[in-house]
């Protein structure tokens, strides 16, 4: 098993929910997909209250 920076995490996260929300469940909440991205990449308080607020536009995508 690998570590991967949670900072990398954080920018799988918000790819994964940009593609599910276009190709598999274009009606799906944000708080649904936020909370199946929290599980899946294992992130933090912080990094969910991240997803939260950019998807409601306050913040930008985290830098490459």
């Amino acid at each position: 098993m690998s570590v991967q920076p949670k900072k990398e995490d954080l920018r799988k996260a918000v790819k994964w929910i940009s593609e599910i929300k276009k190709y598999e469940k274009p009606d799906a909440t944000h708080r649904e997909l936020v909370e199946q991205a929290a599980l899946r990449f294992d992130l933090s308080p912080v990094d969910t209250e991240f997803l939260y607020r950019f998807l409601r536009g306050e913040v930008e995508a985290p830098e490459q």
